[in-house]
């Protein structure tokens, strides 16, 4: 079993890996590993669309994206957690293509900044829960008090 090529520890005990043999999954945004010590509390954060505070939704994926990314952070705030206590994404994505996957990923990269970036999985589907929704993301924190 070969060692990891990147682990780096944040604030608690959760590390961030990247293992040799595996792709520099960074160049997309995510970690193919992270690793979360107990005890902590863990905080799971429901799938965020594009929906402004009046439910309404932009035809444009890129704002989809945007909005999603700013319910996230409000859903993470009102836990008391920031972007780098999520240790894994789950994406949906309508109609995903190589250029919604540089949107969301640029957007992902504004959004966690130097901190290392938590697992993630993006599924295509041909359809989300409202009518013209392109984009949904839900993530999983954890914290240790």
């Amino acid at each position: 079993m070969s060692s990891p090529s990147i682990a780096k520890p944040t604030g608690g005990r959760t590390r961030f890996i990247q293992p040799q043999g595996l792709y520099d999954a960074t160049a997309n945004g995510y970690s193919h590993v992270v690793i979360a010590e107990a005890p902590a509390r863990h905080i799971y954060i429901a799938g965020q669309g594009g929906e402004n505070a009046r439910g309404e939704l932009s035809p444009d994926f890129a704002q989809q994206v945007e909005q999603a990314l700013r319910n996230l952070a409000a859903a993470l705030d009102a836990a008391q957690a920031a972007p780098s206590d999520v240790v894994k994404l789950t994406v949906l994505v309508v109609d995903h293509t190589q250029d919604r996957l540089g949107v969301f990923v640029q957007a992902l990269r504004a959004m966690w900044g130097a901190a290392p970036p938590p697992a993630c999985t993006l599924i295509p589907v041909p359809r989300l829960a409202l009518d013209g929704m392109l984009f949904e993301i839900e993530a999983t924190a954890v914290i240790y008090d």
